[in-house]
């Protein structure tokens, strides 16, 4: 299987745990590093066959680290688009994931493919990619197509703003808590005393219940 690597929007909507996202595996009509070209249609037939539930969400094209699910993966006039859930309260990985979108040392997805059906131009040597089997799609450290960049990781900082609004946590609290739940209470130096910690979690537990 070849694997090209295509950098991509990816914005995260969910402000809980799920670690929900969406963007763009792959951009149609945009030449990467390595002379490729995926056309509109590309990827019709496999996601016919396979379906986004068929297709796994991996960490740097390693079969031995899925990071999370696809909900949703179609073409539309701009490239693959995908929605899919980062599998934050059970993978380790995936949780890293979102610190590193985070601290922007990762910058894209990248696809995982058989090419089905390409030609390649004798004179400019561009490779255009007209069917493919798509096996995967990752984040990865380096893209081999710069058209975009992952521009945003909302969750984790929206459940840091929510807990210091709704639940009362003071900052350090919040951060504590995102990183590593509310074990990560029991690291925090604050003010705050042990009645009133326990009333805000039972706030909060009662907020993110409904």
């Amino acid at each position: 299987m070849a694997i090209k690597t295509f950098n991509s929007p990816l914005e995260i909507k969910d402000i809980n745990e799920a670690g929900e996202f969406s963007g763009y595996g792959s951009i149609f009509g945009n030449k990467d590093r390595g002379g490729d070209v995926v056309e509109k249609g590309a990827f019709a037939n496999s996601l016919q066959v396979r379906g986004a539930s068929g297709v796994r969400c991996l960490w740097q094209h390693d079969p031995e680290k899925p990071v999370g699910v696809f909900t949703k993966i179609e073409e539309d006039t701009k490239g693959l688009y995908v929605e899919g859930r980062l599998l934050i309260d059970h993978v380790v990985k995936a949780r890293e994931i979102y610190a590193l979108l985070q601290a922007k040392a990762i910058g894209g997805l990248s696809i995982g493919f058989r090419t089905v059906r390409a030609r390649r131009d004798e004179k400019s040597l561009v490779r255009r990619l007209f069917e493919l089997d798509l096996w995967e799609i990752s984040f990865v450290t380096f893209p081999m197509n710069e058209a975009a960049m992952v521009n945003s990781v909302k969750s984790i900082r929206d459940l840091e703003k929510r807990l210091r609004d709704e639940g009362g946590f003071s900052r350090s609290e919040a951060e504590a808590i995102s990183r590593s739940g509310f074990d990560g209470l029991k690291t925090v130096r604050d003010s705050r005393d042990q009645a009133g910690l326990s009333s805000a979690l039972q706030r909060m537990a009662e907020q993110f219940g409904h």
